[in-house]
């Protein structure tokens, strides 16, 4: 499904991008936006969240297997212009997503027979993000302008469970309350009659990890010992007008 969406953008930007790319120049549309030390706007888009497993030496030989669906963001954004090719950009938003992990029963002891609600963990996550992007953009041609764009982030997970005692052995998947990442992206400024249109792209990466272990006053845990550590990656594509 990420590949899907990441193919399909790209060939929206490719078509639009030559299509004026060869076209004759074209009255500009809001000719002077971009010449404001500060602008303003919103967004709306989807997301797909992922994890990253690591595991340790002595884990089952079977992975962890994550179903992942489409989550929506919404937020706001504040731009400060540096100069002609590069912005400082501030979009604090709110994700909300959900991913469901699957467990071998080779997780679990021989002489336990798990039931489907110890096979599977469902991670619902609202996160509250707040990413701090450099925006370099390319020269703008006719009333379209790329640009990539790359930083850092941290996020608040409203759902995390940290500190919600028992664990696993009580149906709770827990993950810590804050997550750091770093982001890269690409995405093209469309300059319409009365508004900036913006469609873009971002991966996510976690740095730190976001799991927290079970108890061990509970006992042996098979949905959190043999992890070395989780991560998030994931997809975001974001729809802006300023």
């Amino acid at each position: 499904m990420k590949k899907l969406v990441v193919i399909v953008f790209f060939i929206l930007i490719s078509q639009s991008s030559f299509a004026q790319l060869f076209s004759r120049e074209r009255i500009l549309n809001n000719e002077n936006f971009d010449k404001d030390r500060f602008s303003y706007g919103y967004f709306l888009g989807f997301n797909s969240y992922d994890f990253n497993f690591d595991y340790k030496a002595d884990a089952p030989n079977e992975e962890i297997q994550v179903e992942t669906s489409l989550g929506f963001n919404v937020g706001l954004l504040g731009n400060l212009r540096i100069n002609d090719y590069f912005d400082l950009r501030f979009e604090p938003g709110l994700y909300i997503t959900n991913r469901k992990l699957h467990y071998s029963e080779s997780y679990f002891p021989d002489d336990f027979t798990p039931t489907d609600a110890d096979l599977i963990r469902e991670v619902k996550s609202t996160y509250i993000h707040f990413p701090l992007l450099v925006k370099f953009s390319a020269k703008r041609l006719n009333n379209f302008k790329p640009f990539v764009v790359a930083g850092a982030s941290m996020s608040l997970n409203l759902n995390s469970n940290e500190n919600t005692p028992g664990g696993n052995h009580s149906g709770h998947f827990r993950m810590v309350k804050n997550t750091y990442y770093y982001e890269i992206g690409a995405g093209i400024d469309f300059y319409l009659r009365y508004f900036k249109f913006t469609p873009s792209i971002r991966g996510v990466f976690a740095i730190n990890d976001e799991l927290v272990r079970d108890d061990p006053a509970e006992g042996p845990s098979p949905w959190t010992d043999n992890i070395e550590s989780m991560k998030t990656r994931g997809i975001f594509v974001n729809f802006t007008f300023q």
